[in-house]
Protein backbone atom coordinates (compact mmCIF):
# COMPACT_ATOMS: atom_id res chain seq x y z
CA UNK A 1 0.00 0.00 0.00
CA UNK A 2 2.91 2.34 0.59
CA UNK A 3 3.93 1.72 -3.00
CA UNK A 4 0.49 2.50 -4.40
CA UNK A 5 0.15 5.57 -2.19
CA UNK A 6 3.45 6.93 -3.46
CA UNK A 7 2.60 5.98 -7.06
CA UNK A 8 -0.69 7.82 -6.95
CA UNK A 9 0.84 10.76 -5.08
CA UNK A 10 3.51 11.32 -7.71
CA UNK A 11 0.94 11.16 -10.50
CA UNK A 12 -1.46 13.47 -8.61
CA UNK A 13 1.22 16.15 -8.25
CA UNK A 14 1.44 16.37 -12.03
CA UNK A 15 -2.20 15.76 -13.01
CA UNK A 16 -4.67 16.42 -10.17
CA UNK A 17 -7.71 16.21 -12.46
CA UNK A 18 -6.52 12.89 -13.92
CA UNK A 19 -5.89 11.00 -10.67
CA UNK A 20 -7.92 10.67 -7.43
CA UNK A 21 -6.23 12.59 -4.61
CA UNK A 22 -4.40 10.17 -2.28
CA UNK A 23 -4.71 10.86 1.45
CA UNK A 24 -3.12 8.16 3.58
CA UNK A 25 -1.97 4.58 3.80
CA UNK A 26 -1.33 2.42 6.83
CA UNK A 27 -1.80 -0.86 8.67
CA UNK A 28 -4.66 -1.90 10.94
CA UNK A 29 -3.39 -2.48 14.47
CA UNK A 30 -5.46 -5.53 15.36
CA UNK A 31 -6.36 -7.17 12.04
CA UNK A 32 -5.40 -10.79 11.50
CA UNK A 33 -4.03 -11.54 9.00
CA UNK A 34 -2.04 -8.31 8.68
CA UNK A 35 -4.17 -5.85 6.70
CA UNK A 36 -3.18 -2.56 5.09
CA UNK A 37 -5.32 0.27 3.74
CA UNK A 38 -5.03 3.11 1.25
CA UNK A 39 -7.50 6.02 1.17
CA UNK A 40 -8.04 8.45 -1.69
CA UNK A 41 -10.81 10.75 -2.89
CA UNK A 42 -14.03 9.08 -3.97
CA UNK A 43 -14.82 9.77 -7.62
CA UNK A 44 -18.15 8.77 -9.09
CA UNK A 45 -16.95 7.13 -12.29
CA UNK A 46 -18.08 4.88 -15.09
CA UNK A 47 -15.81 2.31 -16.69
CA UNK A 48 -16.20 3.69 -20.22
CA UNK A 49 -13.25 3.94 -22.57
CA UNK A 50 -11.93 7.51 -22.36
CA UNK A 51 -11.71 9.74 -25.40
CA UNK A 52 -8.31 9.01 -27.00
CA UNK A 53 -7.53 12.67 -27.66
CA UNK A 54 -8.02 13.90 -24.09
CA UNK A 55 -6.70 10.74 -22.48
CA UNK A 56 -3.45 10.58 -24.43
CA UNK A 57 -2.82 14.32 -24.11
CA UNK A 58 -3.02 14.07 -20.31
CA UNK A 59 -0.87 10.97 -20.21
CA UNK A 60 1.77 12.50 -22.47
CA UNK A 61 1.77 15.64 -20.33
CA UNK A 62 2.78 13.54 -17.30
CA UNK A 63 5.52 11.87 -19.30
CA UNK A 64 6.87 15.21 -20.53
CA UNK A 65 6.68 17.19 -17.28
CA UNK A 66 7.86 14.56 -14.80
CA UNK A 67 11.41 14.67 -13.48
CA UNK A 68 13.13 11.76 -11.79
CA UNK A 69 14.44 12.87 -8.36
CA UNK A 70 17.72 11.07 -9.04
CA UNK A 71 17.86 11.53 -12.80
CA UNK A 72 17.70 7.74 -13.09
CA UNK A 73 15.17 5.01 -13.84
CA UNK A 74 13.36 3.53 -10.83
CA UNK A 75 11.15 4.69 -7.98
CA UNK A 76 11.32 6.16 -4.50
CA UNK A 77 9.89 3.09 -2.72
CA UNK A 78 9.25 -0.56 -3.64
CA UNK A 79 5.85 -1.09 -5.25
CA UNK A 80 3.83 -3.81 -6.91
CA UNK A 81 2.31 -4.57 -10.27
CA UNK A 82 -0.76 -6.48 -9.16
CA UNK A 83 0.52 -8.78 -6.44
CA UNK A 84 4.11 -8.89 -7.75
CA UNK A 85 6.81 -6.81 -6.11
CA UNK A 86 8.65 -4.98 -8.87
CA UNK A 87 12.41 -4.63 -9.12
CA UNK A 88 12.61 -0.84 -9.24
CA UNK A 89 15.93 0.18 -7.68
CA UNK A 90 17.54 3.20 -9.30
CA UNK A 91 19.61 2.54 -12.42
CA UNK A 92 21.00 5.03 -14.91
CA UNK A 93 20.90 2.47 -17.74
CA UNK A 94 17.43 1.77 -19.11
CA UNK A 95 18.36 -1.52 -20.80
CA UNK A 96 19.80 -2.74 -17.50
CA UNK A 97 16.74 -1.61 -15.54
CA UNK A 98 14.28 -3.24 -17.93
CA UNK A 99 16.28 -6.48 -18.00
CA UNK A 100 16.07 -6.79 -14.20
CA UNK A 101 12.38 -5.92 -14.24
CA UNK A 102 11.61 -8.50 -16.94
CA UNK A 103 13.68 -11.31 -15.43
CA UNK A 104 12.00 -10.92 -12.06
CA UNK A 105 8.58 -11.38 -13.65
CA UNK A 106 9.86 -14.32 -15.70
CA UNK A 107 11.21 -16.00 -12.56
CA UNK A 108 7.88 -15.67 -10.76
CA UNK A 109 5.91 -16.81 -13.82
CA UNK A 110 7.99 -19.99 -14.05
CA UNK A 111 7.54 -20.64 -10.33
CA UNK A 112 3.76 -20.46 -10.80
CA UNK A 113 3.26 -22.11 -14.18
CA UNK A 114 6.23 -24.46 -14.29
CA UNK A 115 9.44 -24.69 -16.34
CA UNK A 116 9.56 -24.97 -20.12
CA UNK A 117 13.01 -25.31 -21.66
CA UNK A 118 12.29 -23.78 -25.09
CA UNK A 119 10.42 -20.87 -23.51
CA UNK A 120 13.26 -20.11 -21.11
CA UNK A 121 15.80 -20.39 -23.93
CA UNK A 122 13.81 -17.85 -25.94
CA UNK A 123 13.95 -15.42 -23.02
CA UNK A 124 17.71 -15.91 -22.73
CA UNK A 125 17.97 -14.80 -26.37
CA UNK A 126 15.78 -11.79 -25.60
CA UNK A 127 18.05 -10.79 -22.72
CA UNK A 128 21.37 -11.37 -24.47
CA UNK A 129 20.46 -10.18 -27.97
CA UNK A 130 17.10 -8.42 -28.34
CA UNK A 131 17.27 -6.03 -25.38
CA UNK A 132 20.77 -4.77 -26.26
CA UNK A 133 19.74 -4.29 -29.90
CA UNK A 134 16.47 -2.47 -29.15
CA UNK A 135 17.13 -0.60 -25.90
CA UNK A 136 20.87 -0.04 -26.05
CA UNK A 137 20.64 2.46 -28.94
CA UNK A 138 18.31 4.69 -26.89
CA UNK A 139 21.33 5.80 -24.84
CA UNK A 140 24.06 5.37 -27.48
CA UNK A 141 25.73 7.76 -29.91
CA UNK A 142 25.15 10.76 -27.66
CA UNK A 143 21.40 10.15 -27.18
CA UNK A 144 19.94 11.07 -23.79
CA UNK A 145 16.88 9.14 -22.60
CA UNK A 146 14.70 11.03 -20.12
CA UNK A 147 13.25 8.97 -17.25
CA UNK A 148 9.51 9.73 -17.32
CA UNK A 149 6.97 8.94 -14.64
CA UNK A 150 4.68 6.16 -15.93
CA UNK A 151 1.47 4.82 -14.44
CA UNK A 152 2.89 1.35 -14.94
CA UNK A 153 -0.31 -0.68 -15.35
CA UNK A 154 -2.43 1.44 -17.65
CA UNK A 155 -5.00 -0.87 -19.19
CA UNK A 156 -8.71 -0.16 -19.71
CA UNK A 157 -9.74 -1.57 -16.32
CA UNK A 158 -7.58 1.07 -14.61
CA UNK A 159 -9.16 3.99 -16.45
CA UNK A 160 -12.65 5.47 -16.40
CA UNK A 161 -14.70 8.61 -16.91
CA UNK A 162 -15.36 11.05 -14.06
CA UNK A 163 -19.15 11.41 -14.20
CA UNK A 164 -19.04 14.86 -12.60
CA UNK A 165 -16.66 16.38 -15.12
CA UNK A 166 -16.60 14.01 -18.10
CA UNK A 167 -12.81 13.89 -17.84
CA UNK A 168 -10.74 10.70 -17.98
CA UNK A 169 -9.38 9.39 -14.69
CA UNK A 170 -6.80 6.70 -13.92
CA UNK A 171 -6.07 4.71 -10.76
CA UNK A 172 -4.37 1.58 -9.34
CA UNK A 173 -0.91 2.72 -10.42
CA UNK A 174 2.40 0.88 -10.10
CA UNK A 175 4.46 3.89 -11.09
CA UNK A 176 8.14 4.38 -11.66
CA UNK A 177 10.45 6.47 -13.82
CA UNK A 178 10.90 4.70 -17.14
CA UNK A 179 11.26 5.18 -20.87
CA UNK A 180 7.91 6.80 -21.70
CA UNK A 181 7.22 4.22 -24.45
CA UNK A 182 7.17 1.47 -21.80
CA UNK A 183 3.72 2.76 -20.79
CA UNK A 184 2.33 1.64 -24.15
CA UNK A 185 3.56 -1.94 -23.86
CA UNK A 186 0.39 -3.18 -22.24
CA UNK A 187 -1.71 -1.64 -25.03
CA UNK A 188 -0.09 -4.10 -27.43
CA UNK A 189 -1.75 -7.07 -25.71
CA UNK A 190 -4.68 -8.49 -27.71
CA UNK A 191 -7.16 -8.28 -24.82
CA UNK A 192 -6.50 -4.59 -24.11
CA UNK A 193 -9.04 -2.13 -25.50
CA UNK A 194 -6.61 0.77 -25.95
CA UNK A 195 -6.09 0.12 -29.63
CA UNK A 196 -4.69 1.97 -32.62
CA UNK A 197 -6.53 5.28 -32.00
CA UNK A 198 -4.75 5.57 -28.64
CA UNK A 199 -1.33 4.82 -30.13
CA UNK A 200 -1.94 7.38 -32.88
CA UNK A 201 -3.03 10.10 -30.46
CA UNK A 202 -0.15 9.44 -28.10
CA UNK A 203 2.35 9.76 -30.96
CA UNK A 204 0.85 13.12 -31.90
CA UNK A 205 1.92 14.32 -28.45
CA UNK A 206 5.25 12.51 -28.15
CA UNK A 207 6.90 11.12 -31.29
CA UNK A 208 8.93 7.90 -31.16
CA UNK A 209 12.32 7.99 -29.50
CA UNK A 210 15.31 7.58 -31.78
CA UNK A 211 15.97 5.24 -33.48
CA UNK A 212 12.37 5.83 -34.54
CA UNK A 213 12.37 2.86 -36.91
CA UNK A 214 12.63 0.53 -33.88
CA UNK A 215 9.55 1.98 -32.15
CA UNK A 216 7.17 -0.88 -32.95
CA UNK A 217 9.73 -3.50 -31.95
CA UNK A 218 10.34 -1.69 -28.64
CA UNK A 219 6.62 -1.65 -27.86
CA UNK A 220 6.44 -5.36 -28.64
CA UNK A 221 9.39 -5.97 -26.31
CA UNK A 222 7.79 -3.96 -23.50
CA UNK A 223 4.56 -5.93 -23.93
CA UNK A 224 6.37 -9.08 -22.77
CA UNK A 225 6.48 -7.79 -19.21
CA UNK A 226 2.73 -7.20 -19.21
CA UNK A 227 2.10 -10.62 -20.73
CA UNK A 228 4.12 -12.16 -17.91
CA UNK A 229 2.12 -10.18 -15.36
CA UNK A 230 -1.10 -11.53 -16.88
CA UNK A 231 0.21 -15.11 -16.80
CA UNK A 232 1.13 -14.69 -13.13
CA UNK A 233 -2.20 -13.16 -12.16
CA UNK A 234 -4.41 -15.45 -14.22
CA UNK A 235 -2.64 -18.81 -14.76
CA UNK A 236 -4.08 -20.68 -17.73
CA UNK A 237 -5.94 -17.66 -19.09
CA UNK A 238 -5.54 -16.73 -22.79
Amino acid sequence: MEGEYNSMSELYKLAPSFVPKPHVWGKFKTASPVTHYFLCDFIDMQNYLPDPVSFCARLADIHLKSLSPTGQFGFVVPNCHGKILQVNEWDSDWASFFTKLLLNFLRIEIEINGPWHEYEQAFRTIVTTVIPQLLGPLQADGRVLKPSLVHGDLWHENAAINLATGDPVVFDASAFYAHNEYELGTWRRKTIKFGRPYFNQYLLNIPPSEPAEQWDDRIRLYSLKFNLAHMIGWPGAP
